[in-house]
């Protein structure tokens, strides 16, 4: 789909004001929604604002994706998936995306994975460890040769503006989802598509590949609250599952596996909604389910908090409820020596505030019980009624899988986060902290957010810190008044593991020029092979450095148009969440990303040295 279309959507500029409430299960009125939250600009003769009219000549899927993973998802977040689904139906004409070509396809539809693997990126990081280390073996890439990558291929996603879920490989096959929540099945040289189904929600969690009954099947979850079980080999459903009965939740980190059971964080958008003062804010909670992987069955459930009861009435009288968050974003961490399985959670949305808020804790493989768990910024309390005078705060998560690292005998945790701090913490002694280096200012949009990495002597973590300037008030693209500081953010450390201490910091590169949606800020996650770190930027940069010193080996700008391999027009953006995936001698970045008005794009990008 023509990305200036999708632009015209992006100027959606929706007024978040009371009203919009949950309908009791009812089905919501799309124009009813749309009074409550669209008139104000969209009934208003602005030549920047598209009006109804004129938004009634759109594709209903393209409005509802806007709001699902697009620019205004900032204020889809207000409403609940059916008012969402309701406005964008009242708006939007029937019909979806322009089929691709048929050169798209490659001539046999069908995945072979082989029983046994030459080369592979299994989900969120090639071990269960999550330190996002490839071994020389299977990177294939010296320093010298990642001096000389090119472009080998482009892949674009269709009828979408951001791109946020990373590859995962196997052998000759690449399995990747989308904001548009299809998953394609690719052919890792040429880009082809093999096969694709389409999930109810956004994907952005990396995909998890195993062996059940003899053949490979794919795990994942979408920004709708579901978890899905594919045949690799088809792309053909085998089950799915809601993870929580709350319209609020979501799969965002990727999976693990073991012993024939699959374990899901769920997170959850509710302290968005908590802008509106008529939302009873807030009932989500974070957990982590065990599931049996041959048919979805549960096999046990842990939340990070209990269930929520009403605890008052807020400023307008809506009734207030808590405890509540305590989301998991990131991929758990397997420790199959200790019987455990590791995870970072997020804030309390509401008051009370709980002991498993900003903590890593430790649950037992086989029953979920938690074994131990070591809280590392108490009393966070955050939603989107917080304002800079509020006693919010201060939203600092662990959205970063905890790394496991063995260092000589002993092994370490290592969590970065969003407060700007990594820790080493003592896995015999109940996270017991044994060093922490502050490699960021840290902030509700800044420290460690995504993903670090680590090559057994060192750990690498990229900070966002982003920083936002006044908007010029001649700049009307859009209503908002502040933009993303072109200067301000970003910069890789690299830390000894041994005690914790700095071994080189590498600053981020201001953007050039300074344009709408730049920053050196650097949230996504950081990769490691021999000799050399991955990290990207918001700046649309990917940068290989030098691990023994942080010199810049390699930098490419994917901020730009691309001609693609599947026919559909392609740009790259902001590099926000996912990391580089190196396999077999190439390096596949996805570059898109606009959840805090960063620049858009939709494209999966293939590096070769050859």
């Amino acid at each position: 789909m023509d990305l200036r279309r999708n632009r015209a959507i992006l100027w959606l500029i929706l007024v978040i004001s009371p009203g919009a409430a949950i309908l009791n299960g009812q089905t919501p009125s799309g124009e009813v929604v749309f009074q409550q939250h669209c008139a104000a600009c969209h009934d208003q003769q602005n030549p920047r604002i598209p009006t109804r009219e004129a938004l009634r000549k759109l594709p209903a899927v393209h409005i509802l994706r806007s709001l699902n993973s697009g620019e205004m998802i900032t204020v889809g977040y207000t409403m609940t998936i059916a008012e969402r689904e309701a406005v964008a139906n009242y708006l939007g004409i029937p019909g979806g995306d322009e089929p691709l070509p048929a050169s798209a396809f490659c001539k046999v539809s069908t995945v072979k994975v082989p029983a046994h693997l030459s080369a592979a990126w299994n989900g969120w990081s090639p071990g269960t460890s999550n330190t996002r280390y490839q071994t020389a073996d299977a990177a294939r890439l010296s320093i010298e040769s990642v001096k000389r990558l090119k472009l080998k291929w482009a892949f674009a996603f269709p009828g979408d503006v951001t791109a946020f879920a990373p590859p995962t490989i196997l052998d000759q096959n690449l399995f990747v989802g989308s904001a548009g929540g299809l998953i394609f099945a690719l052919d890792r040289d040429s880009g082809c598509i093999h096969w694709k189904y389409q999930a109810g929600g956004a994907v952005r969690s990396a995909i998890v590949a195993v062996r059940d009954a003899g053949h490979y099947v794919l795990l994942f979850g979408d920004q709708n609250g579901w978890f899905y079980e594919l045949d690799a080999a088809s792309g053909k459903l085998r089950w799915k599952k809601k993870m929580e009965d709350h319209d609020a939740a979501r799969v965002t980190g990727a999976p693990a596996v073991y012993a024939g059971n699959v374990f899901v964080p769920v997170a959850g958008w509710e302290e968005n909604r908590a802008a509106d003062p008529k939302y009873p804010c807030c009932t989500m909670r974070g957990s982590v389910t065990a599931l049996r992987i041959h048919d979805g069955r549960m096999v046990w459930k842990t939340y990070m908090v209990g269930p929520s009861k009403e605890t008052g009435k807020n400023s307008v009288g809506t009734p207030t409820f808590g405890p509540s968050g305590v989301a998991i974003w990131s991929a758990p961490t397997l420790d199959v020596e200790r019987g455990v399985l590791y995870a970072g959670t997020g804030n309390n949305y509401t008051l009370p505030v709980s002991e498993l808020s900003d903590s890593i804790i430790a649950l037992d493989l086989h029953t979920g019980q938690i074994k131990w768990s070591r809280q590392l910024t108490p009393g966070d309390v955050f939603n989107g009624s917080c304002t800079p005078n509020s006693a919010c705060g201060p939203d600092f998560d662990f959205g970063s899988s905890v790394m496991l690292v063995k260092t000589g005998t002993k092994s370490v945790l290592v969590a970065g986060q969003k407060s700007g701090v990594v820790y080493g913490l003592d896995p015999d002694h109940q996270g017991e902290v044994l060093w922490q280096l502050r490699v960021g200012k840290g902030g509700t949009n800044g420290g460690v957010e995504w993903g670090m990495a680590s090559d057994g002597q060192n750990a690498y973590a990229a900070v966002s810190d982003v920083a936002r300037v006044p908007r010029k008030p001649t700049d009307l693209t859009d209503l908002r008044d502040r933009d993303l500081d072109p200067n301000v953010g970003g910069g890789v450390t690299a830390i000894w593991l041994a005690n914790g201490t700095k071994v080189w910091f590498a600053p981020s590169l201001p953007c050039d020029p300074p344009r709408p949606g730049c920053s050196p800020a650097q949230p996504g996650a950081v990769t490691a092979i021999p000799g050399v770190v991955f990290a990207g930027s918001v700046n649309g940069h990917v940068r290989a450095y030098a691990s023994e010193d942080g010199k810049v080996l390699w930098d490419f700008d994917t901020a730009r148009e691309f001609e693609t391999v599947n026919g559909v027009k392609g740009h790259g953006g902001s590099i926000d969440g996912p990391g580089a995936i190196v396999v077999k001698g190439t390096v596949f970045v996805t570059s898109g990303y606009v959840r805090q008005s960063e620049m858009q794009g939709n494209v999966l990008l293939a590096f070769t040295a050859e």
